[in-house]
C-alpha cells in the first residue's frame, strides 16, 4: 500500500491546495449565508461526495482522459461555470424571500436539493480535476500494487482534509449570517451578494484553466 512518506507529502500537498478558496469553497460560504449552518454542512457533503467521484474516475481511468483531452476537459469546465451562474442568478432573484425562509414563513431548500447541488460543484471543480488528474498518480508506488486501492485511499485523503476545511469556512459563515438575518433587508443584501459571488464565480472558472 502507499508509505507513510508519501501520504504524508500527499497530505501537505493537499492541505496546501485545499485552504486556498476555490470553487466549491466559495459556493460553501454563499450557500452559508443564504440558508445557513445545515445547508452549508450539507453542501460541504454534496462536494465532498462530488470529488471523491473524481478520485474514482482517476482510479478507472477516466482522469487520463479528461486531462489529455483539451475538449472534454473544456467541455466540463463550461458546463460546471454555467451551472453556477445558474443558481447565482436563482439567488439574486430570490433574494427577497430569504427573510421568510428564516423566519420559517417560507419553503426552505431540502437537504437533498443542497447535496445534490454541492455534488454538482465538487464533481465540475476544474481545480480539482487537475489535481486528481494531474497529481494524484504520482504518489502512487506502482512497484507495491494495488495501484487502485492506492489512489482511492489518497483520494479519501483529499477529501478528510477538505471536509474539515470547507465545514470551517461554512460555520463560519453561517455565524456571520446570524447578524444579517435580524433584518429582511440585510438579509437580501447578503442573499444578492452570495448569488453575485456564484455568478462571479462561475464566470472565474469559465476564464481560467488550461489554454491547449
Amino acid at each position: 500500500m502507499v508509505s507513510t512518506d508519501r501520504l504524508l507529502g500527499f497530505a501537505v500537498l493537499s492541505f496546501l491546495l485545499i485552504v486556498v478558496p476555490g470553487p466549491s469553497v466559495l459556493f460553501v460560504i454563499g450557500r452559508a449565508l443564504a440558508q445557513g449552518r445545515r445547508a452549508a454542512l450539507t453542501t460541504v457533503l454534496g462536494n465532498t461526495l462530488g470529488a471523491y467521484a473524481l478520485v474514482v474516475a482517476v482510479a478507472l481511468g477516466v482522469g487520463a482522459v479528461v486531462e489529455r483531452s483539451a475538449l472534454v476537459f473544456t467541455a466540463l469546465k463550461l458546463v460546471g461555470a454555467a451551472y453556477l451562474v445558474y443558481l447565482g442568478v436563482k439567488a439574486v432573484r430570490q433574494r427577497g424571500a430569504l427573510h421568510a425562509e428564516f423566519t420559517g414563513a417560507g419553503v426552505a431548500h431540502g437537504g437533498w436539493r443542497n447535496l445534490g447541488e454541492g455534488f454538482m460543484v465538487g464533481v465540475a471543480n476544474p481545480k480539482t480535476i487537475v489535481f486528481f488528474a494531474a497529481v494524484l498518480p504520482q504518489f502512487v508506488d506502482r512497484g507495491q500494487g494495488h495501484v487502485t486501492a492506492q489512489l482511492l485511499l489518497l483520494g479519501l485523503v483529499f477529501n478528510v482534509i477538505a471536509v474539515a476545511s470547507d465545514s470551517v469556512w461554512g460555520l463560519a459563515a453561517a455565524t456571520a449570517r446570524g447578524w444579517f438575518a435580524r433584518s429582511p433587508r440585510r438579509l437580501a443584501l447578503v442573499g444578492g451578494i452570495g448569488g453575485l459571488t456564484m455568478i462571479g464565480l462561475g464566470v472565474t472558472v469559465a476564464a481560467t484553466g488550461r489554454k491547449d
